[in-house]
Protein backbone atom coordinates (compact mmCIF):
# COMPACT_ATOMS: atom_id res chain seq x y z
CA UNK A 1 0.00 0.00 0.00
CA UNK A 2 1.11 3.56 -0.81
CA UNK A 3 3.06 5.17 1.92
CA UNK A 4 0.78 8.55 3.16
CA UNK A 5 2.16 11.74 4.12
CA UNK A 6 0.31 14.86 5.75
CA UNK A 7 2.70 17.93 5.66
CA UNK A 8 0.97 20.52 8.50
CA UNK A 9 1.74 23.78 7.53
CA UNK A 10 1.22 27.42 8.90
CA UNK A 11 -0.92 29.95 7.92
CA UNK A 12 1.10 33.15 9.23
CA UNK A 13 2.31 35.71 6.95
CA UNK A 14 3.41 38.39 9.16
CA UNK A 15 5.80 37.98 12.84
CA UNK A 16 7.37 40.37 15.16
CA UNK A 17 6.36 43.64 16.30
CA UNK A 18 7.45 45.01 12.45
CA UNK A 19 5.15 43.11 10.77
CA UNK A 20 7.75 41.13 9.14
CA UNK A 21 6.57 39.02 5.85
CA UNK A 22 7.03 35.42 5.94
CA UNK A 23 5.51 31.64 5.74
CA UNK A 24 6.87 28.57 4.84
CA UNK A 25 10.00 28.54 3.74
CA UNK A 26 10.28 27.35 0.49
CA UNK A 27 12.61 24.52 -0.15
CA UNK A 28 11.60 23.26 3.44
CA UNK A 29 8.84 22.18 2.15
CA UNK A 30 9.93 21.74 -1.69
CA UNK A 31 12.77 19.22 -0.72
CA UNK A 32 11.75 17.01 1.42
CA UNK A 33 7.77 16.86 -1.16
CA UNK A 34 10.85 16.06 -4.17
CA UNK A 35 11.64 13.52 -1.50
CA UNK A 36 8.41 12.22 -0.94
CA UNK A 37 7.21 11.99 -4.54
CA UNK A 38 10.52 10.28 -5.87
CA UNK A 39 9.50 7.93 -3.26
CA UNK A 40 6.00 7.23 -5.03
CA UNK A 41 4.04 8.21 -1.48
CA UNK A 42 0.66 10.30 -1.43
CA UNK A 43 1.49 13.55 0.23
CA UNK A 44 -1.38 15.85 1.03
CA UNK A 45 -1.17 19.13 2.89
CA UNK A 46 -3.61 20.45 5.91
CA UNK A 47 -3.12 24.10 7.45
CA UNK A 48 -4.28 24.93 11.15
CA UNK A 49 -7.16 27.37 9.55
CA UNK A 50 -7.68 25.47 6.58
CA UNK A 51 -6.34 28.53 4.31
CA UNK A 52 -3.37 28.33 1.80
CA UNK A 53 -0.14 28.56 2.93
CA UNK A 54 2.24 31.99 2.42
CA UNK A 55 5.66 30.85 1.25
CA UNK A 56 8.73 32.72 1.55
CA UNK A 57 11.90 32.61 0.42
CA UNK A 58 10.39 32.81 -3.44
CA UNK A 59 14.22 34.25 -4.54
CA UNK A 60 15.02 30.73 -4.68
CA UNK A 61 12.93 29.74 -7.15
CA UNK A 62 16.20 29.11 -8.99
CA UNK A 63 16.75 25.93 -7.27
CA UNK A 64 15.66 23.09 -9.70
CA UNK A 65 13.60 21.34 -7.01
CA UNK A 66 12.17 24.55 -6.02
CA UNK A 67 11.21 25.47 -9.33
CA UNK A 68 9.46 21.87 -10.09
CA UNK A 69 7.85 22.24 -6.54
CA UNK A 70 6.17 26.22 -7.87
CA UNK A 71 5.21 24.62 -11.69
CA UNK A 72 4.12 21.26 -10.67
CA UNK A 73 1.82 19.48 -8.66
CA UNK A 74 3.69 20.30 -4.99
CA UNK A 75 2.28 23.97 -5.35
CA UNK A 76 -1.21 23.17 -6.59
CA UNK A 77 -1.21 20.51 -3.74
CA UNK A 78 -0.15 22.87 -1.07
CA UNK A 79 -3.22 24.94 -2.69
CA UNK A 80 -5.47 22.40 -1.57
CA UNK A 81 -4.31 22.39 1.82
CA UNK A 82 -7.47 21.31 4.58
CA UNK A 83 -8.05 22.72 7.97
CA UNK A 84 -6.79 20.31 10.01
CA UNK A 85 -9.67 19.43 12.13
CA UNK A 86 -11.37 18.14 9.02
CA UNK A 87 -8.30 15.59 8.64
CA UNK A 88 -8.27 12.11 9.69
CA UNK A 89 -4.27 11.93 10.24
CA UNK A 90 -4.95 8.53 11.66
CA UNK A 91 -4.64 7.29 8.20
CA UNK A 92 -1.12 8.80 7.60
CA UNK A 93 2.57 7.27 8.42
CA UNK A 94 4.13 10.18 9.09
CA UNK A 95 3.35 13.88 9.89
CA UNK A 96 6.15 16.65 8.65
CA UNK A 97 6.16 19.98 9.78
CA UNK A 98 8.15 22.56 7.02
CA UNK A 99 9.71 25.83 8.82
CA UNK A 100 10.42 29.26 7.78
CA UNK A 101 9.32 32.26 10.32
CA UNK A 102 5.22 31.59 10.39
CA UNK A 103 5.18 28.44 12.46
CA UNK A 104 6.67 30.32 15.43
CA UNK A 105 3.07 32.68 15.35
CA UNK A 106 0.47 29.61 15.39
CA UNK A 107 1.91 26.68 16.29
CA UNK A 108 3.93 27.08 19.89
CA UNK A 109 0.36 26.63 21.59
CA UNK A 110 -2.14 25.06 19.16
CA UNK A 111 -4.10 22.61 21.10
CA UNK A 112 -5.13 20.56 18.50
CA UNK A 113 -1.73 20.37 16.70
CA UNK A 114 -0.54 19.11 20.01
CA UNK A 115 -2.70 16.28 20.11
CA UNK A 116 -2.08 15.53 16.86
CA UNK A 117 1.61 14.96 17.43
CA UNK A 118 0.94 13.32 20.51
CA UNK A 119 -1.55 10.74 19.07
CA UNK A 120 0.49 10.16 15.79
CA UNK A 121 3.63 9.50 17.98
CA UNK A 122 2.33 7.62 20.50
CA UNK A 123 0.41 5.17 17.84
CA UNK A 124 3.94 4.22 16.01
CA UNK A 125 4.00 6.22 13.30
CA UNK A 126 6.62 9.17 12.19
CA UNK A 127 6.83 12.77 13.43
CA UNK A 128 9.39 15.05 11.63
CA UNK A 129 9.88 18.73 11.32
CA UNK A 130 13.06 20.68 9.96
CA UNK A 131 14.13 25.05 10.89
CA UNK A 132 11.02 26.50 13.05
CA UNK A 133 8.72 23.58 12.60
CA UNK A 134 9.99 21.79 15.38
CA UNK A 135 8.50 24.62 17.40
CA UNK A 136 5.47 22.05 16.87
CA UNK A 137 7.34 19.68 19.32
CA UNK A 138 6.86 22.70 21.76
CA UNK A 139 4.44 21.44 25.36
CA UNK A 140 3.67 18.14 23.50
CA UNK A 141 3.20 15.95 26.61
CA UNK A 142 2.59 12.47 25.98
CA UNK A 143 0.38 9.78 28.03
CA UNK A 144 3.15 9.38 30.31
CA UNK A 145 3.58 13.05 31.42
CA UNK A 146 6.54 13.76 29.72
CA UNK A 147 7.73 16.31 27.11
CA UNK A 148 7.90 14.27 23.88
CA UNK A 149 11.63 16.15 22.83
CA UNK A 150 12.30 14.57 26.70
CA UNK A 151 15.37 12.62 26.31
CA UNK A 152 15.45 12.33 22.33
CA UNK A 153 18.12 13.63 19.78
CA UNK A 154 16.84 16.48 17.97
CA UNK A 155 17.64 19.79 16.27
CA UNK A 156 16.27 22.70 14.93
CA UNK A 157 17.03 26.36 13.93
CA UNK A 158 19.80 27.10 16.36
CA UNK A 159 20.05 30.29 18.99
CA UNK A 160 23.40 30.93 16.71
CA UNK A 161 21.29 31.19 13.47
CA UNK A 162 18.47 33.28 15.34
CA UNK A 163 21.11 36.06 16.22
CA UNK A 164 21.98 36.32 12.81
CA UNK A 165 18.41 36.14 11.35
CA UNK A 166 15.51 37.34 12.88
CA UNK A 167 16.03 37.53 16.64
CA UNK A 168 13.93 40.84 16.77
CA UNK A 169 11.12 39.09 15.31
CA UNK A 170 10.88 36.05 16.65
CA UNK A 171 8.41 35.65 20.39
CA UNK A 172 11.15 33.44 22.33
CA UNK A 173 14.26 31.39 20.87
CA UNK A 174 13.63 28.17 19.71
CA UNK A 175 16.83 26.03 20.86
CA UNK A 176 16.61 27.18 24.36
CA UNK A 177 12.59 26.90 25.12
CA UNK A 178 13.55 23.05 23.14
CA UNK A 179 16.11 22.46 25.61
CA UNK A 180 14.50 23.31 28.30
CA UNK A 181 11.94 20.49 28.15
CA UNK A 182 15.00 18.17 27.94
CA UNK A 183 15.28 17.86 24.65
CA UNK A 184 19.54 16.47 23.68
CA UNK A 185 20.29 19.29 21.17
CA UNK A 186 22.20 18.60 17.81
CA UNK A 187 23.79 21.72 16.20
CA UNK A 188 26.06 22.13 13.06
CA UNK A 189 27.90 25.44 11.75
CA UNK A 190 24.89 27.90 10.57
CA UNK A 191 23.29 27.38 7.61
CA UNK A 192 24.57 23.88 7.08
CA UNK A 193 22.86 20.45 7.13
CA UNK A 194 22.01 18.53 10.07
CA UNK A 195 18.93 16.17 10.42
CA UNK A 196 18.65 13.94 12.99
CA UNK A 197 16.28 10.97 13.68
CA UNK A 198 16.04 9.22 17.01
CA UNK A 199 13.46 6.56 16.67
CA UNK A 200 10.16 7.59 15.02
CA UNK A 201 11.25 11.76 15.64
CA UNK A 202 13.30 13.47 12.82
CA UNK A 203 14.33 17.09 13.00
CA UNK A 204 16.49 19.32 11.02
CA UNK A 205 18.11 22.40 11.34
CA UNK A 206 17.44 24.76 9.07
CA UNK A 207 16.60 24.94 5.24
CA UNK A 208 19.54 22.66 4.05
CA UNK A 209 18.53 19.97 6.49
CA UNK A 210 14.79 19.98 4.84
CA UNK A 211 16.34 17.29 2.52
CA UNK A 212 17.99 14.56 4.80
CA UNK A 213 14.62 15.14 7.06
CA UNK A 214 12.61 13.40 4.36
CA UNK A 215 15.00 11.11 3.53
CA UNK A 216 15.65 10.39 7.01
CA UNK A 217 11.27 10.24 7.05
CA UNK A 218 11.82 7.84 3.82
CA UNK A 219 14.19 5.68 5.24
CA UNK A 220 12.10 4.49 8.22
CA UNK A 221 9.04 4.36 6.82
CA UNK A 222 10.58 2.00 4.13
CA UNK A 223 11.98 -0.16 7.05
CA UNK A 224 8.76 -0.46 8.39
CA UNK A 225 7.37 -1.92 5.15
CA UNK A 226 10.00 -4.37 4.73
CA UNK A 227 9.94 -5.37 8.36
CA UNK A 228 5.82 -5.93 7.83
CA UNK A 229 6.79 -8.09 4.50
CA UNK A 230 9.41 -10.24 6.38
CA UNK A 231 6.66 -10.88 9.24
CA UNK A 232 3.80 -11.79 6.64
CA UNK A 233 6.25 -13.97 5.21
CA UNK A 234 7.25 -15.19 7.95
CA UNK A 235 3.94 -16.14 8.96
CA UNK A 236 3.10 -17.80 5.91
CA UNK A 237 5.82 -19.89 6.08
CA UNK A 238 4.93 -21.07 9.63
Amino acid sequence: MKKRILIIASNANTIGPHNRRTGTFLSEVAHPYAVFDEAGYQVDFATLSGDTPFLDALNLADDPENLKFLTGKGWADMQKAKKLSDVDVSTYDAIFVPGGLAPMVDMPDAPLLKKVVKETYERGAVVAAVCHGPVSLLNVKLSDGSYIVSGKNIASFTTEEEDNYAREDVPFDLQTALTKQGGIYHTTAPWTANSVADGRLVTGQNPASAKGVGEKIVALLEADARAIHHSDFTTQII
